[in-house]
């Protein structure tokens, strides 16, 4: 598995930075806390694709884990090793499983989406979790309000980042996740979502771009408990073995 950036050639006019995803946040509504409230606390975990290390780290700090990250994007490994992470170069392996496992969480935070071929990696990582074991994944919400509301227009237009990003070969419901990881041989035992209110669509959608962003923020959250399906923004959950 190569950096998924360079798949974007004729979606895009440029190459994506590659440190767009750079977002240390503590909200506990954000991707990085949500991961964490699934996560086993002092556990050994295995980030797989950890990126840039902003989500990790805030994994590392909320659960005292021992946690190793991965990843196969140079730019990015460096930035999450000048963080202080034990972050290895290169793609998930029965090598590496063998030699740092087993583990007791192995997180996919905003990766499968990535992949044409998303079950074999989650197979792969199966071997790699410690009895009890899970793994913990967040993924972007296709059935997003905004998503939904542009196919009605007739558009699907690829982004540099965001549910449409161009580096997006998956798309997932939550139907979707769940058969997805049953056909795998794990039971999906808990399944929250993000909120990401600073999502661009919001600025330039109305009404939302007529309110403050603390009212939006607290109109959302209402509406994300009621309908996390239309407005959540990325599905994250904990799969266990069966």
């Amino acid at each position: 598995m190569s950096s998924p950036d360079q798949s974007v050639l004729g979606f895009l006019a440029a190459y994506p930075d590659p440190a767009r995803y750079e977002n240390r946040s503590l909200d506990p509504d954000d991707v990085g806390m949500k991961l964490a409230s699934l996560v086993r606390t002092k556990g050994r975990v295995l980030d797989v694709g950890c990126g840039t290390g902003s989500v990790t780290e805030v994994i590392k700090e909320q659960t005292n884990a021992d946690v190793v990250g991965i990843e196969p994007d140079p730019a990015r490994a460096a930035l999450a090793r000048a963080r202080g992470l034990n972050v290895l170069d290169g793609n998930l392996s029965e090598h590496i499983l063998k030699c740092c496992g087993p583990f007791d969480t192995i997180v996919f935070a905003d990766v499968l989406e990535h992949l044409s071929n998303p079950a074999e990696l989650v197979l792969l990582a199966k071997k790699g979790l410690a009895p009890g074991g899970a793994i913990v994944a967040s993924v972007p919400n296709v059935a997003h309000w905004f998503v939904r509301l542009d196919l009605l227009r007739g558009r699907f237009d690829y982004k540099d980042c965001g549910i449409m990003d161009a580096t997006h070969l998956r798309w997932f419901t939550r139907d979707i996740l769940h058969k997805f990881f049953e056909n795998l041989g794990l039971r999906v035992t808990d399944h929250l979502y993000t909120l990401n209110t600073g999502m661009v669509e919001y600025n330039r959608c109305r009404p939302w771009k007529w309110f403050s962003p603390t009212t939006r923020y607290w109109i959302l959250r209402r509406l994300l408990k009621s309908y996390p399906t239309l407005f959540g923004c990325q599905h994250v959950v904990r799969a266990s073995l069966q």
